[in-house]
């Protein structure tokens, strides 16, 4: 990991029961994270994303009448200004932009499909221009390092779906191998490509895996590498790797893993896990892609979404059931994280975005 580097940095997350957008400053020398303001935006405001030139952060609202919010950042207070609105075909739980900035990805989970939306000059996102039927439950959705194609998780018929994209019109088609296949009962959520670009980290919402697919920038096809256990058996009583028919705790499945990411050096990858509510560690080998669990920590109830902050030194956590964020400085060598403060959230909180200037 790289020594920290002070620069002017936010932290914005959605609250879904609250329909507010709260930011923070967040500063490194000394640590310290304090609440600048909420923004409203509606109920059930979920996933973040932000312009490949941080100008602008998008918020996709996941109740009726389904869309997303055009806000621009000041990088001299954080506020953000709404500039636009525009719809959104389905309530989506995943956005992302392709490099360019040009066209904003959705992956709708009860909808069962994706859509693009074009982005104009000024960077507002304005009309769908292409929905597409995916298997079910598409939960996340996110470009290829290159631009030339997307990927699209669908949890419920355990795959990825692999598209080709072009960035002139914004159009997706199936690339020759629609789709590549996790193992039955996977549930694939959320997914990483490694800093290099070699590989794609997948996480298993229903199992706990993360499985590593090669990917060839040449085809835009992903093949499948390896599946490590990243939510330790013994944490949720698994047995011999399998879960239990019934839930263990509140109705919700014995494994309920959330989100996963990725130190910018590549070295180490982190999954949260809501029924526990832990984050897991695991060590990647840069070069060949092996990836090795080294441990969890205790972190906020119900830890949907967390992020890094560039230079790999800090963690923000974010709790669907808790009442704060918590702060956790990552160790250089294990890249275990330890918490180092917290600061009060709104209801719901689940989505976060770190913008460094």
């Amino acid at each position: 990991m790289t020594n920290a580097i002070n620069k002017t940095a936010y932290v914005y997350v959605s609250n879904a029961k609250d329909g507010t957008v709260s930011r923070y400053s967040f500063d490194k020398t000394p640590l310290t994270m304090g609440p600048l303001g909420e923004t409203p935006v509606g109920p059930n405001v979920m996933p973040l994303t932000v312009s490949p030139d941080k100008t602008y952060l998008y918020a996709a609202v996941r109740s009726e009448p389904y869309r997303v919010v055009s806000y621009r950042i000041d990088p001299e207070s954080g506020a953000l200004t709404e500039e636009a609105v525009a719809p959104l075909p389905d309530s989506m739980a995943n956005i992302d932009l392709d490099l360019t900035g040009h066209f904003l990805f959705a992956a709708s989970y009860g909808g069962h499909k994706i859509s693009v939306s074009a982005v104009n000059k000024l960077g507002h996102v304005g009309d769908v221009i292409q929905e597409l039927a995916t298997g079910r439950n598409a939960h996340a959705i996110h470009p290829s390092p290159d631009n030339d194609f997307v990927f699209a998780t669908s949890l419920g018929d355990d795959h990825i779906g692999q598209y080709c994209f072009d960035e002139v019109t914004g159009k997706l088609s199936k690339n020759v191998v629609g789709m590549v296949a996790s193992e039955k009962g996977d549930g694939p959520r959320h997914f990483v490509f490694s800093p290099n670009g070699q590989y794609v980290y997948c996480l298993g919402e229903l199992s706990g895996v993360v499985i590593t697919y090669q990917y060839d920038e040449s085809t835009g096809l992903l093949s499948y590498k390896s599946a490590v256990q990243a939510v330790p058996s013994d944490k949720l009583g698994l047995v011999n790797g399998v879960p239990p028919s019934k839930s263990v705790q509140n109705d919700h499945p014995p494994v309920w893993a959330a989100d996963i990411q990725v130190t910018s050096n590549g070295q180490f990858l982190y999954v949260s896990e809501r029924t526990c509510s832990i984050i897991c560690c695991l060590q990647v080998e840069p070069k060949t892609g092996r990836v090795q669990y080294q441990g969890h920590v205790e972190v906020e109830k119900q830890p949907r979404g967390f992020a890094l902050t560039e230079d790999d030194q800090y963690m923000v956590v974010s709790g669907e059931a808790a009442d704060h964020l918590g702060v956790y400085q990552l160790n250089d060598q294990t890249g275990m994280p330890v918490k180092v403060s917290e600061v009060p959230s709104g209801q719901g909180a689940n989505w976060v975005e770190i913008v460094e200037f």
